[in-house]
């Protein structure tokens, strides 16, 4: 049954993700910018990718590039980095993550502030909180899986 949930919750992740793509390409598109429009798609293409990937530390690197390139290109695409919080609790250690949800956190509120024309406390604390509550629903999955014996795939 616990399997059945972490299962549920890494596909609502990925979900998320899709349709958060989907929703920055098409306004990409809209706007007629096509080479961003593209880069998504690319992106789409590489996230997709870590579901075959044997080296998940050098996907998830290559996933962040390219959405630092696209969170500076286009402000829709600011608000992948959430999903991507999950990816860097799933695939680094502990250690590892917590410094990457600092610096992606951070890199989501510039990127937006940048495309704001300024810092808000909305742009701080939307993602401040997001980065909270994501690291929470994954440290919990971890201690569920501890407790069950088994290991993250």
């Amino acid at each position: 049954m616990m399997d059945m949930s972490l299962r549920l919750l890494r596909w609502t992740v990925h979900a998320t993700a899709f349709t958060l793509l989907v929703v920055a390409v098409l306004t990409a598109l809209r706007e007629d910018r096509v080479a961003v429009a593209v880069g998504g798609m690319l992106l789409g293409l590489a996230y997709a990718a870590g579901f075959a990937i044997e080296g998940r530390r050098v996907w998830l690197g290559s996933v962040t590039a390219g959405w630092v390139v696209l969170a500076v290109a286009a402000p829709p695409f600011v608000w992948l980095a959430f999903p991507l919080l999950f990816s860097y609790l799933h695939v680094l250690p502990l250690w590892g993550a917590m410094f990457g949800v600092g610096a992606l956190t951070s890199a989501a509120i510039l990127a937006a502030a940048w495309h704001a024309g300024g810092l808000t406390v909305p742009l701080v604390l939307g993602p401040g909180v997001a980065a909270v509550v994501v690291t929470l629903l994954a440290l919990a999955c971890r201690a569920l899986l501890a407790e069950a014996g088994q290991r993250p795939e």
